[in-house]
């Protein structure tokens, strides 16, 4: 209500029903339970997740009229366009707004631009500009799309808004299939949520008629509403999700930029500039590769140098860590078998592998291979420690000896140089025996770098205990054989 008791055209957004909220009423009067009945081993890379369903709302309405704290407005490059979403926009803000956008000067496609609501009920207005689809630039468009999105969501989480509500940014005007842009557009707020789902309490996606068909159909593939809707639309998802942002990902089109381009990673600095002048006229851009079949086949007959090894082995690197970027390893991180935890008493990072979290037999263990790269890539770069939880582990927790090759044998130099430390913890006398083997006959330059750890109080000499997550199963199985770790214990330099 107005102050004069007329009834107001704007609408608060607390007043709307959640996605989730028409379905749970159905759930409750059909007296079925969905998160008891959907039961199954395979998960969707956009699980059901209450809380964040909780902040999404479908609307069809007028994105001009919602009370919220800020809304999207989508228009052209000179912010002159005339939509249907533009033109109502300027007319419920008034004059105001269009002397505001003329002192903007423009907006480049996928960028925005703040104003105030002025006499809106949102505070303020976010401004974008959508691309134009060719389906001959398809991979142009989708990232400019992708783009609106992620930016309107970073710049409400820097201006601390707690509501936003979107129109549909791809206009008709523009020609990009609605479909295709409700996945980009659904899937970015989704995984933007997950990232950084404390900062903001409303996300609105405000529809026309002919829009809220798609995003009744589209909505449940990225945010589903029970466990039993997310198995159902597995697999109605694309083939492309974007990486961990939502981004579209084309792996062919991915390079890796280094510090020092033209200079081995494992160039160290103290080599000083002689070393870097050194390797000008040696890169990519300064010669051929020459026959890449013969380098092949000059390494079947162990005749290459090692230089070119070396080249040739980063190459291969460089195309996993590319794999591992561009695929969807939500399965694999959801397993918490490997994380990063505090530093050690050098203050070193600490990275955690923890054994019984591995189902050797049920994942996929490229993908495992995949997700090791991805989460360790930044984190080899300086010298760290890995923290092994052999612990309750069983047959179906042992990593394949093929396997630890394998990786020993694809990742970066960076790895093996800066790991200082392998504390195996809770080892049994079989997986001794098998780690001495390993690397004795397997591997090199590891063995020296192992340390078995009995206990946890042992483990606490290194690594303080405030600076390790450990799984609560590790400490149970710990104080049980070993008694209860006491702070007091009296630390000592090193294992």
């Amino acid at each position: 209500m107005d102050p004069l008791g007329a009834p107001s055209q704007f609408v608060d957004v607390d007043s709307l029903p959640g996605w989730a909220d028409a379905y749970e009423a159905k759930q409750l009067d059909s007296h079925q339970n969905p998160v008891e009945k959907a039961q199954a081993d395979v998960r969707s890379p956009f699980p059901y997740r209450r809380d964040i369903n909780a902040k999404i709302i479908l609307w069809k309405g007028d994105v001009a009229l919602l009370n919220c704290t800020a809304i999207v407005n989508t228009s052209n490059e000179s912010l002159t366009d005339k939509n249907p979403v533009s033109e109502s926009v300027l007319l419920h803000a008034g004059p105001d707004l269009r002397d505001e956008l003329q002192k903007l000067k423009g907006c480049r496609t996928g960028e925005v631009k703040l104003t105030k609501g002025f006499n809106l009920a949102a505070r303020f207005i976010i401004h974008t500009v959508g691309p134009k689809y060719k389906s001959r630039y398809r991979t142009a468009a989708e990232s400019s799309l992708y783009s609106c999105y992620r930016n309107v969501l970073q710049l409400a989480k820097e201006q601390a808004m707690c509501s936003v509500g979107f129109c549909v940014i791809n206009s008709l005007k523009r020609c990009y299939p609605l479909e295709d842009a409700t996945h980009i557009a659904l899937r970015t707020v989704r995984r933007f949520l997950e990232i950084h789902g404390e900062t903001l309490e409303k996300v609105v996606f405000a529809v026309s008629e002919l829009e809220e068909a798609t995003y009744q159909k589209l909505l449940p593939l990225y945010f589903p509403r029970s466990l039993e809707e997310e198995i159902q639309s597995l697999p109605y998802l694309p083939a492309d999700i974007g990486n961990a942002e939502g981004e579209p990902v084309v792996p062919e089109r991915q390079i890796r930029i280094t510090e020092k381009p033209g200079v081995p990673d494992d160039a160290s600095d103290e080599e000083g500039l002689e070393a870097d002048l050194s390797f000008i006229g040696s890169h990519a851009f300064a010669r051929m590769e020459g026959d890449v079949d013969k380098q092949r086949r000059l390494i079947l007959q162990g005749q290459l140098s090692e230089a070119a090894l070396q080249k040739q082995h980063q190459r291969n690197y460089n195309r996993w860590l590319c794999q591992a970027r561009a695929e969807d390893l939500s399965d694999i991180a959801s397993l918490k078998a490997l994380y990063q935890t505090g530093v050690d008493n050098c203050g070193r990072t600490v990275m955690v592998v923890v054994g019984r979290n591995i189902p050797v037999t049920l994942i996929d263990m490229e993908k495992a291979l995949l997700y090791f790269i991805h989460v360790m890539d930044h984190i080899a770069v300086k010298e760290y420690v890995l923290v092994y939880f052999h612990t309750l582990t069983n047959d179906f927790n042992q990593l394949d000896s093929n396997f630890l090759k394998k990786l020993y044998d694809i990742v970066d130099a960076k790895y093996k140089r800066n790991l200082k430390a392998l504390y195996f913890v809770h080892p049994t006398f079989r997986s001794k025996v098998s780690a001495w083997f390993f690397t004795t006959f397997t591997v090199s330059g590891l063995k020296d770098k192992i340390h078995y750890v009995e206990s946890l109080q042992q483990l606490f000499t290194a690594i303080p205990p405030e600076q390790i997550d450990l799984p609560p199963f590790v400490l149970e199985y710990d104080a049980r054989e070993n008694g209860p770790y006491y702070s007091s214990y009296p630390p000592s330099p090193d294992l």
